[in-house]
């Protein structure tokens, strides 16, 4: 009879020693999911803190706004020159004919552009406008 109840404790205690470990392994994977969620918060909230200081001070400040209008549409303020400085070297036939003939502007040679094009580096082109 003695023997009997050893042999289905030692049962019972290789069951639950078979559970413990099973559960174990679920707890450290869960730890694991949890440590990969917290790091994506982590980033997600950074990117929402960025965004929430990028519309404050597009709210207050006309400055981002200009700015933005500066490098996302090309915007030109009132009294300022804007040059475009062209490597002939890039650009394909046909769009460096049209720049040459172009009755808007006239190609003028900078000094630069005789000191660089001497050194072969690529030379730069500034466009300046017709004079009547």
């Amino acid at each position: 009879m003695i023997r009997w109840i050893t042999v289905v404790l030692v049962i019972l205690l290789l069951w639950l020693q078979w559970q413990l470990w099973g559960e174990l392994a679920k707890v450290n994977a869960l730890n694991d999911r949890l440590t990969e969620q917290l790091e994506t918060n982590t980033e997600l909230k950074d990117l929402n803190d960025a965004l929430f200081a990028e519309v404050q001070d597009l709210r207050e400040g006309l400055e981002a706004i200009e700015e933005r209008a500066r490098s996302e549409l090309g915007l030109i303020g009132e009294g300022e020159s804007f040059y475009l400085i062209v490597d002939p070297n890039q650009l394909n036939e046909g769009a460096s004919e049209a720049i040459r003939q172009s009755p808007s502007t006239q190609l003028e040679a900078t000094p630069e552009t005789k000191s660089a094009s001497s050194s072969e580096q690529a030379p730069s082109v500034t466009p300046k406008p017709n004079e009547p």
